[in-house]
C-alpha cells in the first residue's frame, strides 16, 4: 500500500505547486499550514456540514448531544456529481462555503487545485490518526504529501454484483462469473422480458470503475506532466462491451437516481446492479418491495480465474477554505469517521463501509442484511476490497472530466455515437481544460 502513496506523490507535485501558486479564487484566512491556526476557539462554536450521506443527521444528532460547545448544522443535498460539487466550487467562489463538506476522493484533486481546502495537517490530532485508517485511504486524503491532510477519509468503496437471486434461480440463469457469462445471461432475460442491468450514462466514476478492475488508468505523472490516456486499450475493451449491449438492447439506460430507476428494480425489470459497496442502500431504499430477494457476489471476471475489482466512490469529510474554526472542524470529522457510533449509526442508515481497520471489526458488519436475505454481505465486499488495486490514479480535474465524457455517454445511449467516441471526445477536452489551467501535459 505504501507504493500508492509513493505513485500518488509523483501524480500530484504538479497539483500542489499549482494550488500554492493560487490558480483560482478562493485563497484566504482557512489555508492551512500553520499550527497556530489549529487552536480551539475558546467559545461556543456553529459549524456548517454539507452532504449527501442518507440518515448523516442520525450521527450528527449523536455529536450535538455530545457536545453542546460545538454544535453542527448539517444540510443534504445531491450527490456530488449531481450538483453539490458545483454547489462548493459556487460557494468558494462567493467566500461563503460551509465549514466542512463531503467530498469523493477522485474529486478532492480539483478542490485542492482550485486552493479551496484547509490543510488539516496543521492539527496534530489528525496526524496522529493516520494509523488508525487504511493505508489506501489515507494516501487518498493526503494525496501523495507526507504532513498535510485534506479530508477525513470515510469510506471506500469495492465493487461487487448485486443481483436478483431469486429471479435467477427460478429461472435455472446461473449467476455469472465472468464477463462472457454476464452477457450470456443478458440475452436470457431479455428474451423473458427483462434487462440484465441499467447503464447509466452519467455515473462515469462508475464506468471508471469498470476499466479499474481492467487494469486500466487514465492518468500517469511523472513529476513534470499528466499524460490522459482514456483510450488504453483497458478502457477500449470496457467501451466496446457495454456499447455492444446497448446496441443489442441488452441493457435499459434510465436515469440513474431517478424513480425510473428505482421503479426499473422495485418492478423486477431490472435484475442486476454492478456496484460500489454503499450500493447497498440505494437497492435497499430505491427497492423496498424486492426485501429479501437480492443477494451479493464477487463481480464477473474478464478471464475466468481472476480475482480483481474495481472501487467505485469512496467518500472524505474535507474543511473547506475560509473557515475561522478548524479545531472544531477537524475534531467532528473525526469523531464521525473513528467514533464507533458514528460509523455503526452510517451503517446503519446508509450502509457506509468504513476506512478505518478498526471500524472494519464493527459489530453491524457482521451481521446479516435483511434486505438481502440475511446474507452477511460486508464478508463479500471485504474479499472485494482486497482485489481492488491501490494505485489508480485521479487526475487533477476529474469533475470536469466526468462531465465531458457524460455528454457522449447519453448521446451513445440514445444511439448517437458510441461510447469509446465520447472517451476520445472526453480525453481532448481533458487536455484543453489541464493547458488551460497551465497544468502540464506530456505530449
Amino acid at each position: 500500500m505504501r507504493s500508492a502513496k509513493r505513485a500518488a506523490a509523483a501524480a500530484l507535485l504538479t497539483v500542489s505547486a499549482l494550488a500554492v501558486a493560487g490558480c483560482a479564487a478562493g485563497g484566504g484566512s482557512g489555508s492551512g499550514g500553520d499550527a497556530a491556526s489549529c487552536e480551539p476557539a475558546g467559545e461556543d462554536v456553529t459549524l456548517t456540514f454539507t452532504s449527501w450521506i442518507p440518515g448523516i443527521e442520525d450521527a450528527v444528532a449523536m455529536w450535538n448531544e455530545e457536545n453542546p460547545d460545538i454544535q453542527v448544522e448539517v444540510q443534504t443535498g445531491p450527490s456530488g456529481n449531481a450538483g453539490t460539487y458545483q454547489n462548493f466550487f459556487n460557494q468558494l467562489e462567493a467566500g461563503n462555503a460551509p465549514d466542512l463538506g463531503q467530498i469523493e476522493y477522485d474529486a478532492l484533486p480539483n478542490f485542492r487545485v482550485q486552493d479551496g481546502l484547509v490543510d488539516l495537517g496543521a492539527c496534530e490530532d489528525v496526524l496522529a490518526a493516520e494509523d488508525q485508517f487504511l493505508d489506501w485511504t489515507w494516501g487518498q486524503v493526503t494525496l501523495g504529501t507526507e504532513d498535510e491532510v485534506y479530508g477525513i477519509p470515510q469510506d471506500q468503496g469495492p465493487m461487487a454484483l448485486f443481483y436478483r437471486s431469486d429471479l435467477f434461480e427460478q429461472n435455472g440463469i446461473p449467476v455469472p462469473t465472468t464477463w462472457e457469462e454476464y452477457r450470456e445471461a443478458a440475452v436470457q432475460i431479455r428474451e423473458l422480458g427483462g434487462y440484465i442491468t441499467n447503464f447509466s450514462d452519467s455515473d462515469i466514476n462508475q464506468f471508471a470503475g469498470f476499466v479499474w478492475q481492467a487494469g486500466g488508468q487514465w492518468f500517469e505523472n511523472d513529476g513534470d506532466a499528466w499524460t490522459v490516456n482514456l483510450t488504453g486499450e483497458e478502457s477500449t475493451t470496457v467501451a466496446d462491451y457495454w456499447q455492444d449491449l446497448i446496441e443489442n438492447d441488452l441493457v435499459s439506460t434510465y436515469p440513474a437516481w431517478t424513480d425510473e430507476w428505482n421503479n426499473a428494480y422495485n418492478s423486477g425489470e431490472v435484475w442486476t446492479w454492478n456496484s460500489a459497496v454503499w450500493g447497498a442502500n440505494s437497492i435497499l431504499s430505491g427497492a423496498p418491495d424486492t426485501s429479501g430477494n437480492w443477494s451479493v457476489a464477487l463481480a464477473p471476471q474478464w478471464n475466468a480465474g481472476d480475482e480483481k475489482a474495481g472501487n467505485w466512490g469512496g467518500s472524505s469529510i474535507a474543511v473547506f477554505n475560509g473557515t475561522d474554526h478548524l479545531y472544531e472542524a477537524a475534531k467532528f470529522a473525526l469523531w464521525l469517521n473513528t467514533s464507533e457510533e458514528a460509523l455503526t449509526s452510517l451503517n446503519e442508515t446508509a450502509q457506509i463501509y468504513p476506512a478505518t481497520t478498526a471500524g472494519l471489526e464493527l459489530p453491524v458488519l457482521q451481521e446479516g442484511v435483511e434486505f438481502y436475505g440475511g446474507q452477511p454481505i460486508y464478508d463479500v465486499f471485504a474479499q472485494a476490497a482486497t482485489q481492488v488495486d491501490p494505485n489508480f490514479t485521479w487526475g487533477p480535474t476529474m469533475t470536469q472530466t466526468y462531465g465531458d465524457v457524460s455528454d457522449g455517454f447519453k448521446a451513445a445511449a440514445q444511439g448517437n455515437g458510441t461510447l469509446l467516441e465520447a472517451l476520445e471526445e472526453g480525453q481532448a477536452a481533458t487536455v484543453s481544460t489541464l493547458e488551460a489551467q497551465s497544468i502540464p501535459v506530456a505530449e
